[in-house]
């Protein structure tokens, strides 16, 4: 066989087999690039709309908090002077109605006192710093009190620091059941994101068929909050005016709707 018509034979056959991987390719691509066509026109036509929802609620629940201190010269009698007093606390919080389920312990801390004891130092002679000799232990308990009857708040805080409690603060107003606020905010905001999606769609002049999808995002805003930090000393405190002012509940839905 004549050698040069071998490779022209092959360079023959190996071009057609080219074209033909060629148009293979070209004919797949269309293809693929109509099912894509084709994919996207049966696409959902879709509207979104957003609805905000907002209730407001005064607050429900106060609540504050407390030390009672004792120091004394044995730990036992510091402890003594401690319960005494706190007893006294809680009786008058039960006889104001506060519920036990409404008074916790937050600390109690049982710690030694120090005095330092200055030593005899000779005119112009270095002085080495005082021994620190223990004198005494001191009592500290912190507790936490939710009052529910909040106009109350006042005249209860007053009463407590009468009792020979310190460090009265932290009284904050909030409410107690905020999954029942957040429902109301979130039913008012669907409500409004549907009545946007019918306004919207009769300007459109289509029809809504059905959600395809929802999102949400909660927020409580406190328009009005007390906090109060004062030191109470017994016999020395007046009943303070709490105004609780009002919180803002607020949910905001954006809502997707397929339309035909």
């Amino acid at each position: 066989m004549d050698h040069h018509f071998f490779h022209s034979t092959f360079n023959r056959a190996l071009g057609s087999l080219t074209l033909v991987v060629v148009v293979i390719a070209l004919l797949s691509y269309a293809y693929l690039t109509l099912e894509q066509a084709k994919h996207a026109n049966n696409m959902p036509s879709t509207i979104s709309v957003g609805g905000k929802g907002e209730v407001l609620a005064v607050p429900d629940l106060g609540q504050f908090s407390f030390t009672v201190q004792a120091q004394a010269s044995t730990s036992e009698e510091a402890q003594g002077q401690s319960a005494t007093k706190m007893n006294a606390i809680l009786a008058y919080l039960k006889e104001q109605g506060i519920e036990d389920r409404d008074i916790k312990t937050e600390g109690y801390n049982l710690v030694p006192r120090y005095r330092f004891e200055e030593r005899p130092c000779p005119i112009n002679t270095f002085c080495p710093p005082g021994e620190q000799i223990e004198d005494g232990f001191e009592v500290f308990q912190t507790v936490t009190v939710k009052v529910r009857a909040t106009d109350k708040a006042g005249a209860i805080i007053a009463g407590v620091g009468e009792r020979e409690a310190s460090n009265i603060s932290g009284l904050t107003f909030t409410i107690d059941d905020t999954d029942a606020l957040k429902a109301e905010a979130q039913r008012v905001a669907i409500e409004d994101a549907k009545a946007k999606a019918e306004i919207l769609a009769d300007q459109l002049g289509v029809e809504i068929v059905r959600m395809v999808s929802y999102y949400e995002d909660m927020g409580m805003y406190p328009m009005y909050d007390t906090p109060v930090a004062m030191e109470a000393k017994a016999g020395d405190f007046m009943s303070p005016e709490l105004p609780v002012g009002e919180e803002t509940t607020s949910v905001t839905v954006n809502v997707t709707y397929e339309v035909k």
